[in-house]
């Protein structure tokens, strides 16, 4: 990487972090400032706006009208930084030694820094077909945004294109797999009465309780059992609640409770299954006594996201490239979900490689390396170089 692409690259950096697109707050901003910026090299962007008008992904293309191509996709949002102690304001880019601290430089606006950073080198390259941009919104509230993105990719685009790199910190080493998941929301309406008179009441905490330990037996199930695939961590599907609320005062019998669970199946696994089956059980063994006593009382469902896993290229050029270049021996699995599942789900082969490192992403003081971003420069300015030049 040359010295003036580095400091286009902390530049750019410096600017994306600025925006504060935590992901409860709009992201136009950001996206506007990316469609200002491509617009000074003569190329034009897509907005695809979500229901409401206050988020959008954007794609654009850099090269000729062409079938086929490779994709450079990011997500713009980031987590909140409530209740985090910062050593530096996590809305501004810090430079310190050979990092740089801000939300957002790790999970994942260092790649989308790098990958507009070097727009003007794509342009000046003779393509044979496009490098495609696509920045999407609401990754990490469930992966939201991008399917209106890829809609908008199959109806824009003559062909898919034949490869994408979802630019997740992975540390510049290529992953192919991740798990997929699926989150939903349980609501168990019951009957309230005096906690001294208990047995004319139906208690919601009790059902729910209920119904979190089948959860639980579940993933116990799964541990032992299988299935398994090897590079996973765990190797086994996994199923987990992580909120929950109900009652109002302890001599009431709760008539209300509410939690949340998840799956994180394997690729390939189908999580409605997985939630077909727990919420069979529950209908089946819990609700008939809940409604002798309440035949109001009953268990309302809803999902709150979903995303398929990634499970591999089959061998595609660019998962081949992506080794080569970063000199990776055998595609990792990745713990966490990423985007590339939707890629994959639409026919375009995809893998995850970005700068950072995911172990410093969501925390205080989140980081990028100088040598991560420069890696990361060379890596595609050597991909686009291997992959769509004449």
């Amino acid at each position: 990487m040359t010295r003036q692409a580095l400091l286009d690259t902390r530049q750019m950096l410096e600017r994306l972090v600025r925006f504060d697109t935590t992901s409860r707050n709009s992201n136009l901003a950001l996206i506007e400032f990316v469609r200002d910026y491509l617009d000074r090299f003569g190329i034009a962007s897509d907005l695809v706006f979500d229901t409401s008008g206050a988020k959008a992904n954007l794609f654009a293309s850099v090269g000729p009208p062409k079938a086929g191509g490779i994709v450079l996709s990011g997500h713009t949002d980031v987590v909140p930084v409530d209740g985090q102690d910062w050593s530096s304001e996590p809305f501004t880019c810090v430079a310190r030694g050979d990092r740089l601290y801000g939300r957002g430089t790790a999970d994942m606006k260092g790649f989308i820094a790098t990958a507009l950073a070097l727009v003007p080198e794509f342009q000046a390259m003779p393509l044979a077909a496009p490098v495609h941009l696509a920045l999407s919104y609401d990754e990490e509230v469930g992966c939201k945004g991008v399917p209106g993105l890829l809609d908008h990719i199959g109806v824009s685009l003559p062909a898919p294109p034949f490869g994408c790199v979802v630019g997740e910190p992975t540390g510049m080493r290529v992953a192919d797999g991740h798990k997929g998941k699926a989150g939903y929301v349980c609501s168990v309406a019951g009957l309230s009465s005096h906690s001294a008179l208990n047995h004319l009441g139906v208690n919601a905490i009790e059902v729910a309780a209920a119904i979190i330990t089948e959860l639980r037996r579940l993933n116990d199930e799964f541990r032992a059992t299988g299935p398994f695939a090897r590079g996973f961590e765990p190797p086994h599907c996994t199923v987990s609640t992580g909120v929950i609320a109900g009652g109002s005062a302890l001599n009431i019998v709760p008539d209300h409770c509410r939690f949340e669970f998840e799956f994180r199946p394997l690729p390939g696994r189908d999580p409605n299954a997985l939630f077909l089956r727990i919420r069979d059980w529950a209908e089946g063994t819990l609700l008939p006594a809940m409604r002798a006593l309440a035949p109001a009382a009953g268990i309302e469902w809803r999902e709150l996201m979903s995303y398929p896993g990634l499970g591999g290229t089959d061998g595609a050029m660019i998962e081949e490239v992506c080794c080569r270049l970063t000199a990776t021996q055998a595609p990792g699995k990745l713990a966490f979900g990423t985007e590339a599942g939707h890629f994959a789900a639409r026919g375009i082969p995809t893998v995850v490689c970005g700068p950072g490192d995911i172990g410093v992403a969501h925390k205080p003081d989140e980081y990028v390396e100088l040598a991560q971003l420069e890696r990361c420069a060379h890596f595609l300015r050597e991909l686009v170089h291997a992959t769509v030049t004449a």
